[in-house]
C-alpha cells in the first residue's frame, strides 16, 4: 500500500518544521508551505490524502483555501489549524467542510492520532462510494442493490456514519435488508474484522432473552450447568446489531440501557462487573413513536438508540429495481439451479406486484421460479404470484422518471433481434411533441415564453411545432 500523501500549511518555521518532521516519521509523505497561495498551487498540482491548513496565513487565507480546495475535490480532507480557537472559527472550518479542527498549542500526538483517524475515515467513504455505485455490494451485502434515489440516500448515509461509532436505528418493513445495511455499516468501520454478532429480539422467548443478552454464571438458576457468555460480552470490540428492538420486554429495555450508558454488564448469577466496547446498531418494522406512548417502549433508551435513523424504502416504491434484483438472484443461484432467464410477461407480473415481504420475499419467489422453470425460461405459469393490473405497474406518486423508464421498457420489448429500429429518433419524438402540448397549454398560446421555458430560439419551436402538427391556438382550448 503506498504512503498516504500530507500537505502541510503554515506559515510559521518552527511548527511546519515540527509537523513535516513526525509526520514523515509516522510514514507520510509530507508536502510543507508556508502560505496560502502556495497550498493552492501544491492541490491543484497533485493530489494530497490529507491537509493541515493554517487559518492565518499570508495572502490568501485558510479559510478561503479550504472552500477552494473542496472545490477541486469535494472529498478532500482538510483539518484546519487555527491559534484563535474561536467557536466562530471552528464553526465555519466544519461549514466548509473541514473534517476536524485544531487549536494550537497543540501536541504531535495529538496531530497523528487525528492524522490516522482521519485518513480511516476517508478510506471508508471512498469504499461506501464504490459500495454505493453498486460495483462491491452485489456480492458483498446480496440485495442491497438499487439504482432508486431512496437507496443511494441510504448508501450515503452507509459512508458518514461508518467510520464512527454514532449508534443507528434501522427502519423500515420486514424483508427490506435491514441487517444487511447493518453489516454493512460493520464492515466499512474501524471494527471491520471483530465480531458482528446478532440477536433477534422477537426470536428469542422473554424468559431466555435476558440470558441470551447478557450472559449467565453457572448455577445461576435451574438449567445454567456452565458459565455461558452473552451477546453483549461477545461483541466486544465489534458491532452488536439488535434485530427487532420494539419486541425488547421493557423490563430488559432498562438493563440494557443501563448496560450502553455504563458500557459494563453483569452475567446473571454474577456480581463482578464486566467492561464491553460495542457498537450498537437497531432495527425495528415497528412504530417506536406508538410503542412509547403505549408505554411499551422507554423513551429515553428510544433516544439513546435513535442518534442517526436509516429508512429503508418497501420494494413496492422503487420497483424499478427489481430487473437489477432479479438479475443478480439469478446470477446467485445459477450454479446451484441452473442458469435462468425470464419471460417478458413473467417480468411484468415482477415489477408489477408490490412485494409485502419485499426482497426476502422476491429473493423466494425467485428461487422457487427457477426450480419450476425447467425449459430454461421463467414464465408467469412459474410465479406464485397472480397477474397484476398495469395500473399498479407503476406507484401513482412514482417519479416521472420511472413511469417513462417503465413505458419505454414496453415499447423496446422484442426489438432485441431486429438490426435497426430507428428507435431514438422514434422515442424522442413520442416524448417531445406531448412536452410540446403541455407547455403551450401552460403558456396559453405565447410561443416567446414557451420557447423560453423550453430553452429554445422561436424558429426553432415553430419548426417542431409545424413538424409535430400542433396548433398553438387549439392546446389552450383543451
Amino acid at each position: 500500500m503506498s504512503k498516504a500523501r500530507v500537505l502541510v500549511a503554515d506559515d510559521e518555521d518552527s511548527l511546519r518544521w515540527v509537523l513535516e518532521k513526525g509526520l514523515r516519521q509516522a510514514g507520510y509523505e509530507v508536502i510543507a508551505v508556508k502560505d496560502g497561495d502556495s497550498a493552492l498551487r501544491a492541490f491543484e498540482a497533485e493530489a494530497f490524502d490529507l491537509v493541515f491548513l493554517d487559518v492565518r496565513m499570508p495572502g490568501v487565507d485558510g479559510l478561503t483555501a479550504l472552500a477552494r480546495f473542496r472545490e477541486i475535490h469535494a472529498d478532500a480532507c482538510v483539518v484546519v489549524m487555527t491559534a484563535h480557537g474561536t467557536m466562530d472559527t471552528a464553526i465555519q472550518a466544519m461549514q466548509r467542510g473541514a473534517y476536524d479542527y485544531l487549536a494550537k498549542p497543540f501536541d504531535l500526538d495529538e496531530v497523528l492520532l487525528l492524522s490516522e483517524r482521519a485518513l480511516t475515515a476517508r478510506r471508508l467513504t471512498q469504499e461506501v462510494t464504490r459500495l454505493k455505485s453498486g460495483l462491491q455490494e452485489v456480492w458483498e451485502f446480496g440485495a442491497i442493490i438499487g439504482r432508486h434515489p431512496r437507496m443511494q440516500d441510504v448508501y450515503k448515509t452507509i459512508g458518514r456514519v461508518a467510520a464512527s461509532d454514532v449508534t443507528v436505528l434501522l427502519r423500515g418493513e420486514s424483508g427490506t435488508g435491514k441487517e444487511l445495511v447493518a453489516s454493512a455499516i460493520h464492515h466499512y468501520s474501524r471494527r471491520a474484522g471483530r465480531p458482528f454478532v446478532a440477536v433477534s429480539c422477537a426470536a428469542i422467548p422473554t424468559t431466555l432473552l435476558e440470558s441470551e443478552m447478557f450472559g449467565h454464571e453457572r448455577g445461576a438458576f435451574t438449567d445454567a450447568k456452565e458459565r455461558r457468555l452473552g451477546k453483549l460480552e461477545l461483541a466486544h470490540g465489534g458491532t452488536l446489531y439488535l434485530d427487532e428492538i420494539g419486541d425488547m420486554p421493557v423490563e430488559l429495555q432498562s438493563k440494557l440501557l443501563r448496560a450502553l450508558q455504563e458500557r459494563t454488564i453483569e452475567r446473571l448469577g454474577g456480581q463482578d462487573p464486566i467492561r464491553i466496547d460495542v457498537r450498537v446498531l437497531a432495527a425495528t418494522n415497528r412504530d417506536l413513536e406508538v410503542l412509547m406512548k403505549d408505554g411499551r417502549f422507554r423513551e429515553d433508551l428510544y433516544y439513546r438508540l435513535n442518534v442517526v435513523t436509516v429508512n429503508l424504502p418497501p420494494l413496492r416504491e422503487r420497483r424499478r429495481d427489481v430487473p437489477l434484483l432479479i438479475e443478480h438472484l439469478l446470477a446467485k443461484y445459477a450454479g446451484e439451479l441452473g442458469e435462468r432467464g425470464v419471460a417478458p410477461e413473467a417480468l411484468d407480473r415482477l415489477i408489477g406486484y408490490d412485494w409485502p415481504g419485499n426482497v426476502r420475499e422476491l429473493e423466494n419467489v425467485i428461487q422457487r421460479a427457477m426450480v419450476m422453470a425447467t425449459s430454461g425460461i421463467i414464465l408467469p405459469e412459474h410465479l406464485p404470484i397472480g397477474p397484476v393490473s398495469a395500473a399498479a405497474s407503476v406507484a401513482v406518486d412514482a417519479p416521472l422518471e420511472e413511469v417513462i423508464e417503465r413505458k419505454l421498457i414496453e415499447c423496446v420489448r422484442g426489438l432485441r433481434e431486429h438490426a435497426s429500429a430507428n428507435l431514438y429518433d422514434l422515442m424522442i419524438g413520442l416524448v417531445e411533441k406531448p412536452l410540446l402540448r403541455a407547455v403551450l397549454r401552460e403558456t396559453g398560446g405565447n410561443q416567446v415564453r414557451a420557447a423560453q421555458i423550453l430553452g429554445i430560439n422561436r424558429n426553432t419551436l415553430r419548426k417542431k411545432l409545424v413538424e409535430h402538427d400542433i396548433d398553438p391556438d387549439k392546446t389552450t382550448r383543451e
